[in-house]
């Protein structure tokens, strides 16, 4: 008892200094903080004005994106201790007609048990898979959907660097998302697969995953690439270096994709060697660049062209080869240097078109009419 009342005491004095400060000091918490009797706001004067490059922007994006789609595929994969684990992927594509066909990248798709389509109405469709080219990382998938609204398909024959690019896709998921940059370079790219793409569209326009399959666009929203890669830094995001599939490489294949489900790759039916200066003053041949035809296959394009192989054994090193053949200079008026200015020649035709093939036959310069036969898919 003691000790409890100089306790109760101070207690007592605490709760009255309180008292008296907060209602006899004039200081409330409520009035430590200053509050106007009006907010006044900075307003624009008038209804928002764009200027021509967004009146641009917003053109191309309404004109594109009703053909943009989201593609959901499933696969299987087999774990060694868990089995079959089902794996699911997303990506982008675009309506290319009326019919419901959808242009989009083989990565997208690949092997999938099951493709599903959502449209920019967020309808969903299940989508069957109509063609796959492996190599030049395309596929073709088709749902039933009425009143679809196909893209226009642009020229990229004569793209030049500095114009503009819209990226319209589903990066990360994100549905009708569109990026805006330029082009930054035309350049030979290796695909997914390892093949070559001729003048594959560099871009700053911002792609990231979920953006495969989806169009690259100009300036008058017309598709003029299929986005495919990205070079990431190790991120897995955009590093602003992305690369899109020349829409003219895909148009020399769509009509075999979907009518035959794959693509007539074209061929010479030839083995080569390539041809330089040096290995040329060597042979004694009359021009320093081209491929040597080392061999014809049995019955191929060149062959029944009249186009001939070595018929001389000599050897390049310790390696055994065979020369006297016909030494290929152009094709259809383009200089041909190496196997890889044929792949690119091919890459522009399908089998059964019609060819000039310029060669050296020993000294005598002519062309050489040649059908193209077809070259056996790659597995």
């Amino acid at each position: 008892m003691r000790f409890a009342r100089p306790f109760l005491l101070a207690i007592i004095l605490v709760g009255a200094f309180y008292w008296y400060t907060t209602h006899h000091s004039g200081v409330t918490p409520a009035t430590l903080i200053s509050r106007p009797t009006h907010v006044e706001l900075s307003e624009a004067a008038g209804p928002e004005t764009l200027d021509a490059d967004e009146h641009n922007n917003i053109d191309v994006y309404h004109k594109a994106i009703p053909s943009v789609v989201n593609i959901t595929s499933k696969t299987v994969a087999y774990d060694f201790f868990y089995g079959p684990v089902p794996q699911e992927g997303q990506g982008s594509g675009f309506i290319i007609d009326k019919e419901g066909h959808i242009l989009t990248n083989f990565h997208v798709v690949g092997n999938a048990t099951q493709v599903e389509v959502t449209l920019h109405n967020k309808k969903t469709y299940k989508a069957q898979v109509i063609g796959r080219d492996r190599e030049h990382d395309l596929a073709v998938v088709k749902i039933d959907a009425p009143g679809v609204v196909p893209a226009v398909l642009g020229d990229s024959k004569n793209l030049q660097v500095g114009q503009k690019t819209f990226a319209i896709g589903n990066p990360f998921g994100l549905a009708g998302t569109m990026t805006r940059g330029i082009i930054s370079s035309l350049r030979p790219i290796r695909s997914p697969e390892g093949s070559y793409i001729e003048e594959a569209i560099q871009t700053d326009a911002a792609i990231n995953p979920g953006n495969s399959g989806g169009p690259l666009l100009n300036s008058h929203g017309e598709v003029i690439g299929i986005n495919s890669l990205i070079a990431t830094g190790g991120s897995n995001q955009s590093a602003g270096i992305g690369f899109a599939i020349p829409i003219n490489v895909a148009k020399a294949v769509l009509n075999d994709l979907i009518t035959l489900g794959t693509v007539r790759r074209p061929t010479l039916g030839i083995t080569t060697l390539p041809i330089g200066p040096e290995l040329a003053q060597e042979m004694g041949l009359p021009a320093d660049y081209g491929v040597l035809i080392v061999r014809t296959i049995p019955g191929g394009a060149a062959e029944q062209a009249g186009l001939r192989g070595g018929n001389e054994r000599a050897y390049l090193g310790n390696a055994p080869i065979t020369i006297g053949g016909d030494l290929i200079v152009a094709i259809n008026g383009e200089p041909i240097g190496e196997q890889q200015d044929l792949a690119n020649v091919m890459n522009k035709h399908r089998a059964g078109d019609t060819v000039t093939v310029t060669i050296y036959r020993a000294k005598r310069k002519m062309d050489v009419k040649v059908v193209l036969g077809e070259a056996r898919e790659r597995t």
